[in-house]
């Protein structure tokens, strides 16, 4: 290109181009986050949300879910359990409009503001908190499931159950990990 109007004009339309691809860039969505003020990312998990305390589920919120988020499913598991992962509460069909989840959500069949509780690996419904043998330190991992449809599953399903009906579902993921010992 001797011509210098046709050098300016192809900088210009590439500058042009860098510039939509920079925003397209910036307008992308960031990466869906789940956390707990209850519950610092790797700290100890309080005895108030464990067997040795009152048991109860802690405060989870989340943010930066994608647009075609439908529902959330809970799944909460210590993957250090002796006899293998071990389930501690399961919930899912938590609607899109939802944030988060209180503080102590009851041990019902239903999530109160919409969803429903599941089977955990005690063998009841909604959140049993840690109780490992005492020893070693346990990994307690609340991973968070925005999907793109609501589940077509019958009441009290299992972390299996819901891990299944997903496939194909899940639009981001998120996760927080905190620990316990006895």
């Amino acid at each position: 290109m001797k011509n210098p109007q046709h050098r300016f004009r192809w900088m210009l339309a590439g500058l042009i181009i860098l510039s939509i691809e920079l925003q397209g860039i910036a307008l992308a969505e960031s990466p869906m986050v789940l956390s707990s003020p209850s519950i610092a990312p790797g700290a100890i998990i309080a005895s108030d949300f464990a067997c040795t305390g009152a048991d109860r589920s802690p405060e989870l919120a989340w943010r930066d879910a994608p647009k075609s988020t439908v529902t959330f499913a809970l799944i909460v598991e210590d993957p250090d359990a002796p006899g293998g992962t071990f389930v501690h509460w399961v919930a899912y069909n938590i609607p899109a409009s939802r944030t988060s989840l209180p503080a102590g959500v009851p041990q019902s069949a239903e999530v109160p503001g919409g969803g429903a509780n599941g089977m955990n690996s005690f063998g009841h419904i909604g959140y049993n908190g840690p109780c490992p043998p005492p020893g070693k330190t346990h990994h307690y991992r609340f991973h968070l499931f925005a999907l793109d449809s609501a589940l077509s599953i019958g009441d009290g399903a299992s972390a299996a159950a819901i891990e299944s009906a997903i496939k194909g579902h899940v639009a981001a993921e998120a996760e927080l990990t905190g620990t316990f010992n006895r």
